[in-house]
């Protein structure tokens, strides 16, 4: 690519979203399509009700997502495991070894939506992460912490402080991805740990700001967990996903409600950007002068880090405006899309 000369198509190998909320039942038929349009292989989060815990229902998930998709689309769910105080290390290492289980997710307990049964004590996961360290297993992480003590804005770092740095002490060779970073905290961690650490960064995450949150009013589409944090930290996110790193890639962690349930006295988190969430990378890294780099965050670096094959087939994306639409129909209740009834520059060919 010459200096100062942007091009008008790019054409990369087939990327992944390696952090993604599907749902269930009639959300997942919903929802399902739009990544399947643009992803090969999505790392699915287990938080549903009941949370995937176990083999048995990580398999029936794992068939009702197959059983969803549109037909001709080629599209590969990677399951994780949801870990509690009393996961099993056998379960755990048995649904890693037979090709179920990718990862396990830890939320800490009541960090996020579904998260009530996650994990109280970090200290009583430790056979589970020893066994974990021990076969090469990826741990993804909600790094925030819930003291209530503590202010909103300020629990991802105080997470990294207490919990994630003394844990990549004490087992450095346990591989940890932390999911949707929010802060320079994060990235300068990332960047400091050994290889066995990386992290996700979220498409809405590279756009807003917490101003955004209140901008002419309280927006409660653009209310996620970890909430978007200060420009500087924007920032940062944006250096590091373009950066060239194989330490960040993409994870959406698109997040679908129905609008009924973001625009409630009592709000859920979550960002749906899964209808436009390729593009609006593609129109990040435009900004930053870095398309020469975006394969990396969104088709190679994540399959390194999983120890998978990057994708044969190849997507390519062309400079071209169109609209999010406003809104997408389900029968839980229509959701609204991130950036909906707006424009995105650069669109799927």
């Amino acid at each position: 690519m010459l200096a100062g000369i942007m091009p008008d198509t790019i054409t990369i190998r087939r990327p992944d979203d390696w952090h993604l909320h599907l749902r269930d039942g009639a959300m997942l038929r919903a929802v399902l399509p739009h990544t399947a349009r643009q992803f090969a292989r999505a790392i699915v989060m287990p938080n549903l009700v009941p949370s995937v815990t176990d083999i048995a229902s990580a398999v029936a998930y794992r068939e009702r997502i197959l059983a969803a998709l549109p037909a001709g689309a080629e599209f590969t769910p990677l399951m994780t495991c949801y870990l509690t105080d009393a996961t099993d290390p056998a379960e755990v290492e048995r649904g890693f070894r037979t090709d179920v289980f990718a990862a396990v997710k830890l939320y800490p307990a009541k960090a996020t939506t579904n998260s009530a049964a996650g994990v109280t004590d970090i200290a009583r996961t430790m056979p589970v992460l020893e066994r974990m360290a021990a076969i090469g297993m990826p741990l993804l992480i909600h790094g925030e912490v819930t003291d209530p003590a503590i202010d909103i804005f300020d629990r991802e770092a105080v997470f990294i402080e207490r919990t994630l740095a003394p844990l990549h002490r004490s087992l450095p060779e346990l591989k940890i991805v932390l999911e949707h970073a929010t802060t320079g905290d994060a990235v300068d961690f990332v960047r400091s740990a050994g290889p066995s650490v990386a992290a996700t960064i979220t498409a809405h995450h590279l756009v807003i700001n917490r101003n955004a949150i209140f901008a002419g009013g309280l927006r409660p589409h653009l209310y996620c967990l970890p909430v978007a944090k200060r420009e500087t930290h924007r920032l940062a996110l944006r250096r590091a996903a373009t950066s060239g790193s194989d330490k960040f890639f993409l994870g959406t962690d698109s997040a679908p409600h129905p609008i009924h349930d973001k625009e409630s006295a009592c709000g859920c988190a979550g960002i749906f950007t899964a209808p436009a969430a390729l593009e609006i990378y593609a129109q990040v890294f435009d900004e930053e002068n870095a398309l020469d780099r975006f394969e990396t965050f969104a088709s190679l670096a994540g399959p390194r880090f999983y120890g998978l094959p990057p994708n044969e087939a190849t997507v390519t994306l062309r400079r071209a405006s169109w609209r999010v639409p406003e809104r997408i129909a389900a029968e839980p209740g229509p959701v609204m899309p991130f950036l909906g009834g707006e424009e995105v520059a650069w669109r799927i060919e």
